[in-house]
């Protein structure tokens, strides 16, 4: 028996994480000489969570893994596109769609959702963090609450979302950044005197580690922060307060009254950071009161997923789909201007006039998998963060 209740690579891609009935579908097709029928498969949403207008597309390198290897095509919107549920007239948008032999991919439905469907639900969470507060340090703290064999996939979202840093060591890794991370009450609690245990880390620790002093485990947080500040003087970088909830009270009066002590003894230039169920509101509310950046955890790691669903809407060039759906294969227009989408066929391949400004809108899905081989350059964490933060400065909250 495995230690850790985890799939392989391998496993993933032979379809073993497959819901069954999708195993019995082939083997019935298969005896009927239809598993080869071509179809065009897409996937879309009909909401989003949260009453969000607009979500971080995440995953797509993943899928195109996945199918690697299979006798079919592929196109998506790039990593890390903005999109709606629905375009401006109300029809559905495809964020991907699926050319080819049925029993190629049907397999792989389970799976291929998966990656969708949490990646884009976590990044979304970022990126709007993000668009709250775009000036402030926001770093992923969540790991903790979450499986430890998809840390490195929370912390690539919440990066690519637009979050400065993680905590997560294999994460910061496989992104090629430092983790980032200030130190836990244990530390304190160990040493049994806060203001021993930040010398001794300002002491052992290398320079190019930020000074920043958690200050709320002994005594008020007043108190605590001017002995950080009094001990370790122009070395201190900031200080963190991860009040919980149950001692709080008014958490933004906290921080304009830190914020307040810190400044009448010269120390202006030292950081407010805070944690602790920092969400939408309280990122805002707390930014306002004057906290200079947030250590966010499971309001992106346990962010609600997008419900993408992958639907059949062409059979051997024909439009077909279940209720509820649109059949045809179809393209995302969009402007890139005033970011209105338009939805068409895919063949009419005459980009559309935007209904605003009149200019010609782009069409937003592009091949990703052609025959099997991925084609599509599978840009770095960097360049999809750059591209979200592109973004977010076209939509609104």
């Amino acid at each position: 028996m495995r230690k850790f209740k985890i799939a392989t690579e391998g496993e993933i891609k032979a379809g073993k994480t497959t819901d069954v009935y999708f195993l019995r579908t082939i083997e019935v097709l298969k005896k009927n000489g239809l598993d080869g029928v071509k179809v065009v498969a897409e996937v879309t949403t009909g909401s989003l969570p949260r009453a969000w207008p607009w979500a971080v597309l995440a995953g797509v390198s993943e899928v195109a893994h996945l199918l690697e290897g299979k006798k079919v095509d592929v196109y998506a919107m790039p990593e890390g596109t903005i999109f709606r549920a629905s375009d401006h007239k109300g029809f559905r948008e495809p964020v991907m769609f699926i050319e080819g032999a049925y029993g190629e991919f049907a397999l792989l439905e389970t799976p291929l959702l998966g990656l969708v469907c949490q990646a884009s639900g976590i990044a979304t969470s970022a990126a709007r963090l993000r668009k709250l507060v775009p000036d402030k340090l926001i770093l992923s703290f969540g790991i903790r609450r979450m499986h430890p064999a998809i840390s490195p996939l929370i912390d690539y979202c919440c990066y690519i979302g637009g979050l400065d840093g993680v905590s997560g060591v294999l994460g910061a890794e496989q992104l090629g950044i430092q983790p980032s991370g200030t130190m836990p009450h244990a530390l304190i609690i160990v040493f049994g005197d806060q203001v021993k245990a930040w010398k001794a880390f300002d002491e052992a620790l290398p320079p190019e580690i930020p000074r920043i002093a958690l200050c709320d485990t002994w005594f008020d947080e007043k108190a605590e922060v001017i002995m950080a500040a009094e001990a370790l003087g122009e070395k201190l970088w900031g200080v963190r307060l991860d009040t919980p909830s149950s001692r709080r009270g008014d958490f933004a009066a906290i921080v304009r009254e830190v914020r307040w002590e810190l400044d009448a003894r010269g120390y202006t230039n030292v950081k407010i950071l805070v944690s602790g169920g920092i969400g939408e509101e309280e990122i805002k509310i707390l930014g306002e009161a004057g906290a200079d950046g947030f250590g966010v955890g499971t309001w992106c790691s346990n962010s609600p997923v997008i419900d993408f669903a992958l639907d059949i809407v062409e059979i051997s060039g024909k439009p077909v789909a279940k209720r509820g759906k649109l059949g045809g294969k179809k393209q995302v227009w969009r402007c890139k201007k005033c970011f209105i989408d338009a939805v068409k066929l895919a063949k009419d391949q005459t980009p559309p006039e935007c209904p605003n400004c009149k200019t010609r809108m782009e069409a937003m899905l592009q091949p990703l998998v052609m025959d099997g081989e991925i084609v599509a350059e599978l840009p770095s964490p960097q360049e999809i963060r750059r591209y979200v933060l592109d973004q977010l400065s076209k939509v609104s909250t």
